[in-house]
């Protein structure tokens, strides 16, 4: 079964989401994140990706108090946004996080992420691979990082980090689908890899789609907030 993880992407404190990672095209859907985690977990989600869009842009953790009051409900969470020192890694830590995602400094300093991953454990990171035509992008994905996908997997591959949030820009929030065959070609070439499909998922079929194609977890809002996943069904084991 596919690991189903709803995405909770925050600013101002509430709950948002954008299109291709335009901050002027965000639409708020709930002004309490925590409401939101809470009723995910009512359903029997036990893994949520919270995303601090607030610090994405200021280069430092800002919703840490929102990050505590969903962490206090038990999931599992993994938390982005922000993390460019060690300070803001140890704060996610200390506020609840089991792992973070760390995306623009995996590419751009990736000898300080695994200075990280060898002190608190690979098992704790993921890296973010936003890709746009085969290229790992950085800085709000308006610069590229200077490698390839295939070469930033393979880096990180090679040092015990196996969890890759794979983003394909041109599709998120888009509900356009996602870019089934691109994760296809990761899992070909990586097939140790843990990747975790995000962009474009419009509707519960989108993810039977990508479970049908081996891909091991899938993250997804937009659909979800827009009322075109049936989350519950997701749920329930296949006979």
């Amino acid at each position: 079964m596919i690991e189903l993880i709803p995405a909770i992407d925050i600013i101002g404190g509430q709950c948002v989401r954008l299109t291709k990672g335009d901050y002027a095209a965000r639409k708020t859907y709930n002004a309490h994140p925590e409401e939101v985690a809470r009723q995910f977990y009512d359903m029997g989600v036990r893994r949520l990706h919270v995303v601090d869009l607030d610090g994405a842009k200021a280069d430092h953790i800002v919703n840490l108090s929102t990050l505590e009051k969903i962490t206090t409900l038990g999931m599992v969470v993994d938390f982005g946004g922000g993390i460019k020192q060690e300070s803001d890694l140890q704060a996610a830590f200390d506020h609840g996080a089991a792992m973070v995602t760390v995306g623009s400094l995996a590419a751009t300093q990736p000898q300080r992420l695994l200075q990280w991953a060898e002190k608190y454990g690979p098992e704790r990171f993921i890296v973010g691979a936003d890709a746009l035509e085969g290229r790992v992008m950085i800085k709000g994905w308006r610069e590229d990082g200077g490698m390839s996908l295939r070469e930033f997997i393979s880096l990180y591959m090679s040092h015990g980090i196996t969890r890759v949030l794979c983003t394909d820009i041109s599709r998120d929030g888009t509900l356009g689908g996602p870019n089934t065959e691109l994760y296809k070609d990761i899992m070909a070439q990586f097939p140790s890899c843990r990747l975790i499909a995000s962009g474009g998922v419009s509707c519960t079929a989108d993810i039977r789609a990508l479970e049908a194609a081996g891909i091991p977890s899938v993250v997804f809002g937009k659909a979800y907030y827009e009322g075109r996943i049936d989350l519950p069904s997701l749920l329930q084991p296949q006979s």
